[in-house]
């Protein structure tokens, strides 16, 4: 346990922070799996459509360091190699 004032408050902004962090995290999450369904749905201009909106989370979540960018790059490398080879 934190034993001086600033350890404590420190600690209470550590819990809020994390819980905002996992929210973000949440919604790139959800944003990944709503491409992988449009392509699984198999229409490709409404998989086209969800990457396109499901990349700009993917990227603000990396410009907020919730996520390497280098692994969003990776997630919209692979869903764009994804949507590409719809039939």
């Amino acid at each position: 346990m934190a034993n001086s004032a600033q350890a404590r408050k420190r600690a209470r902004q550590a819990v809020k922070a994390r819980a905002h962090n996992a929210s973000l995290r949440s919604r790139l999450r959800t944003a990944i799996k709503a491409v992988r369904k449009a392509i699984v749905n198999g229409d490709k201009a409404a998989a086209q459509e969800v990457y396109r909106s499901s990349t700009s989370v993917i990227d603000s979540i990396a410009d907020k360091k919730i996520i390497h960018k280098n692994k969003a790059a990776r997630h919209k490398s692979r869903l764009s190699a994804a949507v590409k080879a719809m039939a």
